[in-house]
């Protein structure tokens, strides 16, 4: 049986061992980040020759959509990486001004926080999407009309979201909103948004 001074020092190499592979794992994500966010993607000549040979290239970063300052241009007041409504915001102990003003990183601290007491009840994509969008949404049938130009209670509601009533018919079903996201999931699994490990 071994001494707990053996035990110890086994624990203490095992934590040496551990905080080394933080280090570099940390050290790769700064790299990373570097390399999406701050232009330090492949020259247009080797990216060229990538795609050519099919390698993939990084390039699905450089989206506008990835900024935490992104704000709603229909006017809603909403902000952010899942455009967090001023209500969400303050629910989560926060507000839409210190949301547009922090990192991504950062950010992605309240995009969990949002997420998590849902996390049970999100069993596709359309529902993760309905959780930003429209929660009542979650779990419900293509069909079902999260907003409708007729709601007179709730205008805006349906002009903030008309873009995405595909068949234009004042109707805005959930396989309708569910579609332009299903949308940009397939071109993000495109060979040339894909990068390598």
């Amino acid at each position: 049986m071994p001494r707990n001074d053996e035990i110890l020092e086994d624990a203490k190499e095992a934590f040496r061992l551990s905080e080394e592979r933080e280090a570099e794992n940390r050290a790769a994500a700064l790299d990373d980040l570097r390399f999406a966010r701050l232009g330090e993607q492949w020259p247009p000549a080797i990216q060229r020759k990538r795609e050519e040979e099919g390698r993939p290239c990084l390039t699905i970063n450089r989206l506008p959509s990835f900024r935490p300052d992104a704000r709603n241009a229909a006017g809603s007041g909403a902000v952010g990486l899942i455009q967090f409504m001023p209500q969400t915001a303050a629910a989560l102990g926060t507000t839409t001004e210190d949301l547009a003003a922090m990192t991504a990183e950062r950010q992605l601290d309240y995009v969990r926080s949002f997420f998590w007491p849902r996390q049970n009840r999100l069993k596709s994509l359309g529902d993760l999407y309905m959780a930003i969008l429209w929660p009542a949404g979650i779990g419900k049938p293509d069909d079902y009309v999260l907003f409708d130009r007729s709601d007179l209670d709730h205008p805006a509601r349906y002009v903030q979201n008309a873009g995405l009533d595909l068949d234009k018919d004042g109707r805005i079903t959930r396989g309708e909103a569910c579609a332009r996201v299903q949308v940009k999931l397939a071109e993000g699994l495109e060979p040339h948004n894909a990068f390598e490990i």
